[in-house]
């Protein structure tokens, strides 16, 4: 049975990874394994260890930290279940959010400030 901490650790690696616009390949090479561990890992069939968290981390420049955003709740069931819409399974969601992080900083403050604004209205 799938641990609730590594399906979101595993998911946490997809995003980072798709953000980068990396593979699971070039990510698999960077740190020294074959990309069906990768897969594994990102499905949270597989545990990955600390060592090689350490490893992830690197290639995708982020903090350990990173893996364990949004682990600040008490682990009750299953943490996709919690997450409304889970987004980071969200292909969509996922290009927009990469769209939006490439637009520059002072136009982007814009957008979010427009889109808070327009959400409040609806």
């Amino acid at each position: 049975m799938k641990h609730p901490v590594d399906v979101n650790v595993g998911k946490r690696i997809r995003h980072r990874r798709w953000m980068n616009g990396t593979t699971q390949q070039k990510l698999a090479e960077k740190v020294g394994i074959k990309f069906q561990q990768i897969q594994k890992y990102e499905t949270g069939m597989n545990r990955v260890s600390a060592s090689r968290l350490w490893d992830i981390a690197a290639a995708l420049g982020v903090p350990i930290s990173y893996f364990f955003e949004g682990l600040d709740q008490p682990l009750t069931g299953d943490l996709a279940a919690d997450m409304p819409g889970d987004i980071l399974a969200d292909r969509e969601a996922l290009e927009l959010l990469r769209s939006y992080y490439s637009i520059p900083e002072n136009q982007r403050r814009r957008l979010f400030d427009l889109a808070r604004v327009l959400s409040e209205a609806a």
